[in-house]
C-alpha cells in the first residue's frame, strides 16, 4: 500500500468555500491550469491522502479546513468545454492535457489558521506555501507540518 501523502489546495472562498464542499461533501477539483499543478493532481494525489483546504484571495487568507482525496487524478472536462472559464481549445478528449481529482469534505476549523500564524510557527518555517514566490493552487506539504496546522486549527475550538 502506497504511503498517505498531504497536500495543500487554495481555493477562493466566494468560487467556492470549505463551507461549499461541506455540504456537497464531494466536489472535483478541477480548472486548476499550471503544468506543475496538473502533474501533481496527475500523478501525485492519491485517494486517501488528506488535503488543507487553504482560502485565498480573501481576508484573511489561510487553512479553513480539511479534505480528503477520494477520486485520484483523470482528465479536467471543462477543458473540452466552450462554455466553461477554463475552456482549452488545445485540449482534447484523445489528449485532454489537463486533470483534476475528487476531493471529499473532512473537517471545517472553528477559525481559519491565518497566513500571519502559519509564518510565525516555529514547525513550518519549511513549508512550501511560506517560501517567497510560490503560487501554486495545488502544492506537497509534509505530514509533520499537516499535523501542526492540523493542530493550530482545532485548538481554536478550546
Amino acid at each position: 500500500m502506497a504511503e498517505k501523502r498531504f497536500w495543500l489546495v487554495k481555493s477562493e472562498p466566494e468560487e467556492y468555500s470549505i463551507d461549499d464542499l461541506k455540504r456537497d461533501r464531494t466536489a472535483g477539483w478541477d480548472g486548476v491550469r499550471n503544468y506543475q499543478a496538473r502533474n501533481t493532481l496527475r500523478d501525485g494525489m492519491k485517494v486517501g491522502d488528506l488535503v488543507l483546504f487553504y482560502n485565498s484571495s480573501c481576508d484573511p487568507t489561510g487553512v479553513a479546513g480539511v479534505a480528503r482525496v477520494c477520486r485520484a487524478g483523470y482528465p479536467d472536462h471543462t477543458a473540452l468545454d466552450r462554455k466553461s472559464d477554463h475552456f482549452d481549445a488545445k485540449a482534447t478528449k484523445d489528449s485532454p492535457i489537463w486533470m483534476m481529482v475528487d476531493i471529499e469534505f473532512v473537517e471545517k476549523f472553528p477559525a481559519i489558521v491565518t497566513l500571519a500564524t502559519l509564518k510565525a510557527t516555529a514547525g513550518l518555517k519549511g513549508m512550501a506555501l511560506l517560501r517567497p514566490g510560490q503560487r501554486l493552487s495545488v502544492q506537497p506539504v509534509e505530514a509533520a507540518e499537516f499535523e501542526v496546522v492540523r493542530k493550530l486549527g482545532r485548538a481554536a475550538a478550546s
